[in-house]
């Protein structure tokens, strides 16, 4: 059941205080499931580092436990940006707890076919590089499926891995990710619940899903060793895990939906010990989260009343103010009315309450110091470029601050094409061409035996690095800002060459720091998108974070605006204030993007749930919002930028 607590467990504690606590800030009473409804029992914590802890001591419990008994703890591990959370607190444990991994031995779910284990895409690379070099493991217990087997022994290969699991007692405790499209391991839509490990063919979705990896689709895989589902239901215990809000919908659909052969996640239902960790971007579509006043009885704070009111007024297709008693009675919701007497009573206090958040140029910051942090060098444009024009006009002194290069997100051609350009300079005697030729020699000679998804040299990441520079100081000119605010940070962390990046580390705290101290903002504006499909947004904000928490800025600490836009939105009952836009303001907002040529028509990161352009996100996003107040009877906008000012 999704609200037992397992009273044996040390980490009981951790779990019941997670499930205590809202999914949206602060304390407050999870409602009762009734039976059935979530058929996984399903923790929603705070954040992405509140379920790393929680996996990772239940994962050091069970290794003690074993050790104490003189017996081999089993793990089966998983790949890809949500675990490694666990493994960096699995590391720290081991270096500052003692914990030892001398009798563990492990099992991985996965690995790309045809995949030599050198690759910076092999999950063996990943896992010694993530794991297993960092810790006191014996090599000879750990297990990654062999993506250099040849193909004609790759059955007999599947099969002996079956029989390692088997001969090792089975797998003790089993962590999994979940896909898009519902896949845990590399068990595709269609994968039945008695399936071994085998060789599968990736599903379209999951290869697009993959594409930043690979930098590109067509570089993907075609096929895959996994462990099976009947593999993974073996596990004596299962932590499956999902962060942000594109893992919404189908964390919901995994948990509450019908087991559905096209959905393998599901078939995790049938297993007695399996825990679904989410924070609080993935939960948020499950019914208790999103709709608890139809399942029980619920405490009706501001926020959740201003929440159902909206949802009310969605379902009925009628303005807030329009909203009678009938239609809260046929929507469990007359406990709302009761508190405050009638309809109307509640009607207006969330239509004042929404018309609140609007904040016009007259309403905005004026004569102040503020920074922009922006992860790559275009999210400020892309996801506040509105704002960014009122504030400009405000005179507010204003500095963007970009925090990584950016240069993994350009193509090959694009550098081809600038060195073009500057042979062509040279050529006609406006630069050195000797210089250039030099330089030139050396990218085409690279780009000419470079391999899919090889590392740059650094001539060449230098180059991507210049035209993302080149491009944003473009953006900031177009909404009104002198080329002197662009600051660009390149923090380490990005520094890899790779998609995956280091961890966030002094160096680069000390670079926000020093930049923080200097200015002393009295107003930041933070990206707060959970869903970016590399992490680096959420790595950006705990560097910022980190910063704050050592930094002095004049004895105070900024006001914090967090903004989205990449690749979601705010929503309207989450938004601290709403920004409107005018249609000449949009516009120029979407001419700021266009400056970022590189990642203009086909962006290499677009996100696999968006295939749309960053400018069409934008305006439908805008509009979008905008829309939705008109709809709930406010004044009408022609579009609006959301934020939310972190407490």
């Amino acid at each position: 059941m999704a609200e037992s607590v397992a009273g044996v467990r040390p980490d009981a504690v951790a779990e019941k205080e997670a499930r205590d606590r809202s999914p949206t800030r602060g304390p407050s009473r999870v409602p009762h499931v009734p039976a059935g409804l979530e058929r996984i029992r399903t923790l929603v914590v705070d954040d992405h580092e509140h379920i790393a802890r929680l996996v990772a001591n239940r994962i050091a419990t069970l290794v003690r436990e074993k050790d104490a008994a003189g017996e081999t703890a089993v793990l089966g591990l998983a790949t890809g940006s949500t675990p490694i959370g666990v493994y960096r607190e699995l590391i720290r444990m081991h270096r500052e707890d003692g914990l030892t991994f001398q009798h563990v031995a492990t099992f991985n779910l996965d690995e790309y076919y045809p995949m030599p284990k050198e690759s910076i895409h092999s999950y063996y690379r990943f896992m010694w590089e993530n794991l297993f070099s960092q810790i006191d493991i014996r090599p000879e217990n750990v297990h990654i499926p062999d993506g250099t087997t040849p193909r004609e022994r790759v059955d007999d290969y599947c099969r002996r891995y079956e029989d390692a699991i088997a001969d090792a007692g089975g797998i003790d405790f089993q962590i999994l990710g979940i896909g898009k499209t519902g896949h845990i391991g590399f068990n595709e839509p269609g994968s039945g619940a008695h399936s071994r490990t085998r060789l599968v063919t990736l599903d379209a979705i999951t290869r697009l899903d993959a594409a930043a990896d690979f930098f590109g689709e067509e570089f993907v895989p075609r096929e895959a060793i996994t462990m099976g589902v009947a593999t993974i239901l073996d596990a004596h215990e299962i932590a499956i895990l999902a962060t942000g809000e594109h893992k919404s919908s189908i964390v919901r659909r995994a948990v509450e939906g019908d087991i559905d052969v096209e959905v393998a996640a599901t078939f995790l239902q049938r297993h007695a010990d399996t825990t679904f960790y989410v924070d609080r971007a993935a939960g948020a579509e499950l019914t208790r989260i999103k709709t608890p006043w139809l399942i029980d009885e619920v405490q009706w704070a501001q926020e959740l009343m201003v929440r159902a009111v909206i949802w009310l007024s969605q379902q009925t297709n009628k303005a807030i103010l329009k909203l009678t008693q009938r239609d809260y009675a046929e929507h469990k919701m007359s406990a709302l009315v009761a508190k405050y007497g009638t309809p109307g009573e509640v009607n207006g206090k969330v239509f004042n309450i929404l018309g609140a958040k609007i904040r016009g140029k007259s309403k905005l910051p004026t004569h102040q110091r503020i920074i922009c942090f922006s992860p790559h060098p275009d999210d400020d444009v892309i996801s506040m470029g509105g704002i960014l024009r009122k504030l400009v006009e405000n005179e507010n002194e204003i500095t963007i601050a970009y925090q990584t290069s950016g240069n993994i997100a350009v193509f090959d051609h694009d550098v081809r094409r600038y060195v073009d350009f500057l042979v062509r300079t040279a050529g006609n005697g406006l630069i050195d061409p000797a210089k250039v030729g030099t330089l030139a020699e050396t990218v085409y000679a690279f780009l000419e035996r470079k391999r899919p998804g090889e590392v740059d040299i650094p001539e060449v990441q230098d180059i991507k690095r210049i035209i993302r520079e080149a491009e944003a100081v473009s953006g900031i000119e177009t909404v009104g800002l002198p080329r002197g605010a662009a600051r660009f940070l390149n923090l380490p962390f990005y520094q890899t060459g790779k998609v995956r990046k280091e961890a966030i580390g002094p160096k680069d705290v000390a670079i926000v720091r020093a930049l923080l101290e200097e200015i002393g903002p009295q107003q930041i504006f933070v990206a707060g998108d959970l869903s970016d499909p590399h992490g680096t947004h959420r790595m950006c904000k705990e560097a910022i974070d980190r910063a704050l928490d050592e930094s002095q800025v004049l004895g105070l600490r900024p006001e914090t605006w967090l903004y989205r836009g990449a690749w979601q939105e705010w929503p309207i009952h989450e938004a601290t204030w709403l920004v409107p836009l005018s249609q000449e303001e949009l516009r120029l907002k979407i001419q700021a993007i266009f400056k970022h040529q590189s990642q203009k028509d086909s962006a290499p990161f677009p996100g696999g749930y968006d295939e749309r352009e960053f400018w069409q996100r934008v305006e439908a996003r805008n509009k979008g919002t905008a829309a939705e107040l008109d709809r709930l009877g406010l004044a009408e906008y022609f579009a609006m930028e959301a934020y939310v000012v972190e407490e």
